[in-house]
């Protein structure tokens, strides 16, 4: 039977709004429809903790209990197959304890699927719930498990799932290909309102994979969801897509606030409240605090905070300023349609940078690698004001918006 046959069912998998509150993911309508159109096959699935039905039931167990296919093997991600590992710790290749699957790592020696790993597969899948923010290490993830399935001549499958920050904001600055890196892996903005299925698309039908290869890639829709909808809106249940991805909320912040990573402020790992709050032991918080909420930012207030970071184990270890004081503010996202992160975490940098040019410290290789663009990084360093480092961040923005229209799925 033809590759291109074995997929026809996938066509009559709806994608449209049917008037419905509850969202549907690629995995609630394949299981709804028994599996079928993976049926006979071989199975390699790329998957990670966030893999849920509706009602909590996770992808490898019910790909492995399916009559009528074969789950062969197992690749985990960045945080491993069952999501419990800290960010960057290194996976080991072993057996997932649940289903007795191999499990291969693509995180560490190998990020991309090796012709070894998919000698007994017949269609590789994915299923990995995104959070929307171009430095995501799941959408690099998914770039090399398309380019492996275009490289082997297999099918390809995405089982969609939303956008936690939505649809339709896309924020720059799209990334230099002089920074790429596996938290950048292709031209994209930091904030793309991409789902990973538009994502595989977009990479497969760019020519970004290495030698230009394409892929047989089959995006399984999900039902219900809009462009407009932001996670909370969908009714599917928040799994932490990372130990500090603690909820939707911290989801919306975390295209701005995460660029701190390349500096000596604290992100807020080792605490509660990750990537919703920054500090450090000499941050004048009040001033911060007034010049942010001062500064126009739409849909978003600031609030002074104290925080300690700890090692929290198996979450965090090893954090800034860990144990000792952090005077810092904390954000709260008060209108998520309005809200631009990037702009957010733009304003944040320039006003500590103002505030303390002594103390702040912004390290250039991983501003490059983390902002995308050294124009950036370079009018940041030398003083220049915020509106200089928000238009820079904007310049391609429209210029994205229309290379991504043929892909949008919703």
């Amino acid at each position: 039977m033809k590759r291109g046959m074995v997929f026809a069912a996938l066509a009559l998998i709806s994608c449209g709004y049917t008037g419905e509150q509850k969202v549907y993911s690629g995995l609630d309508l394949l299981v709804r429809d028994h599996f079928e159109p993976l049926a006979g096959k071989r199975i390699g699935l790329i998957t990670n903790h966030t893999a849920v039905t509706r009602d909590g039931r996770h992808a490898a167990d019910l790909f492995a209990q399916a009559g009528n296919l074969q789950l062969v093997a197992l690749f985990g991600p960045e945080h491993g197959v069952r999501g419990t590992l800290e960010a960057g710790a290194l996976l080991d290749h072993e057996k997932d304890p649940r289903t007795g699957v191999p499990v291969h790592s693509l995180y560490g020696q190998h990020n991309k699927p090796t012709l070894e790993m998919l000698k007994d597969v017949d269609v590789l899948v994915f299923d990995i719930q995104d959070v929307g923010a171009r430095f995501y290490t799941y959408i690099s993830t998914l770039f090399y498990g398309l380019e492996a399935a275009a490289e082997k001549s297999i099918p390809f499958v995405v089982l969609d799932r939303p956008n936690p920050v939505g649809g339709e904001i896309v924020e720059g600055p799209i990334l230099d290909l002089a920074y790429r890196s596996f938290v950048g892996i292709h031209e994209l903005p930091i904030r793309h309102g991409l789902t990973v299925g538009e994502l595989a698309g977009l990479f497969n039908g760019e020519g970004w994979l290495a030698g230009g290869v394409k892929a047989d890639l089959h995006v399984i829709r999900m039902e219900n969801w809009q462009r407009s909808l932001f996670y909370t809106g969908t009714g599917l249940p928040w799994i932490k897509p990372s130990p500090n991805m603690t909820d939707p909320h911290t989801a919306l912040l975390y295209p701005g606030t995460c660029l701190v990573e390349a500096t000596n402020l604290s992100e807020g790992r080792g605490t509660t409240a990750p990537f919703r709050q920054i500090g450090a032991p000499w941050l004048d918080a009040p001033a911060l605090c007034r010049r942010l909420n001062s500064a126009g930012i739409e849909g978003v207030t600031a609030d002074t905070v104290t925080f300690t970071p700890v090692s929290l184990p198996g979450t965090a270890t090893n954090n800034k300023h860990e144990n000792r004081a952090c005077r810092g503010v904390t954000f709260t996202v008060t209108d998520p349609g309005r809200f631009r992160a990037v702009e957010l975490g733009l304003h944040l940098l320039a006003a500590v940078r103002d505030l303390h040019p002594d103390s702040l410290v912004i390290r250039e290789a991983g501003m490059n690698r983390l902002g995308g663009d050294g124009r950036l990084t370079r009018a940041l360093l030398a003083g220049e004001p915020v509106e200089e480092l928000i238009a820079i961040a904007r310049a391609e923005e429209n210029g994205f918006i229309a290379r991504r229209l043929p892909y949008l799925l919703y």
